[in-house]
């Protein structure tokens, strides 16, 4: 644990990922879930901040007591849990989403994953083959419980353009990784981040987690100075900066640990648990 900076920020929301940072290897820990509901007894808001759709979440989520708001696609929507609404959207513009489809189909890239609807879908050849064979650089199993399969995802891009969240695509070579980055980060359009180290993530212009977090601030009433943020992964880093409190996962990548103001725990060690007792309780 290293703390770069000494902060006496008074928390009144905590943003947290969920994938490397508040679920451990098998969900969320009863230590976590506990520490959380404690803070939210305590008056603090807890909110889920995560890339994943709302149909992906956990179960375990909907074990923490008192928990209201969830942010998914990277921002793309605020929804209010207790009645599965959403209160803010943010999603890639149907023009920047017309001229991803072209990008995409021009280059060939597969396999990509269209977040529409809260769900996420795949192509249906691509899927089949990973159940059949598997990946060396995909979770099958995760894509198994998480994907729709559909025909001709290209098509589906262009028909669902008007309500597009969220553009998943993955390399398995990082070469074209770096190549197709730098033509993504040339876009005006759209945002590009990532979440591991064979995939980017396309967002719409202003979308992002740091984003949907300001604009739930200004829904109760607080400031961004009185946000405490933790994550792990590059998609994290926009929260991490903007909050008052930015917190990097003991397993975080370097590039996150070196923009936080705190290093705590890895997510197998509760570190969520961890920095919540240090900074909140």
């Amino acid at each position: 644990m290293a703390k770069k900076e000494s902060k006496t920020t008074e928390v009144k929301l905590i943003a947290l990922d969920l994938d490397g940072t508040t679920l451990g290897r098998d969900g969320i820990s009863d230590y976590t879930r506990e520490t959380l509901e404690e803070a939210i007894e305590k008056g603090i808001h807890v909110v889920i901040a995560t890339g994943r759709t709302f149909t992906a979440l956990p179960e375990d989520i909907y074990r923490i007591r008192g928990l209201e708001y969830v942010i998914s696609s990277n921002g793309a929507h605020i929804t209010y849990l207790p009645e599965e609404k959403i209160i803010y959207s943010n999603c890639i513009s149907a023009a920047a989403a017309a001229k991803m489809r072209k990008i995409l189909e021009a280059h060939s890239c597969q396999p990509i994953e269209v977040f529409t609807g809260g769900k996420a879908y795949i192509d249906e050849r691509v899927y089949s083959d990973l159940m059949e064979n598997g990946s060396d650089y995909m979770n099958a199993d995760y894509i198994r419980r998480t994907r729709t399969p559909i025909a001709g995802i290209y098509d589906f891009l262009e028909e669902n353009k008007a309500n597009i969240e969220n553009i998943n695509i993955h390399f398995r070579l990082l070469e074209d990784k770096a190549q197709f980055w730098k033509m993504m980060k040339e876009q005006k359009d759209i945002t590009a981040t990532s979440s591991f180290i064979h995939n980017i993530e396309i967002g719409g212009a202003t979308t992002s987690k740091a984003d949907a977090i300001a604009k739930l601030c200004d829904i109760v009433g607080i400031e961004e100075k009185n946000v405490m943020a933790c994550g792990d992964s590059p998609n994290d880093m926009a929260m991490i900066q903007a909050a008052g409190l930015g917190v990097a996962m003991g397993n975080a990548e370097e590039e996150v640990k070196a923009i936080a103001d705190f290093v705590t725990l890895s997510n197998l060690e509760d570190g969520v648990a961890y920095a919540v007792k240090r900074f909140v309780m």
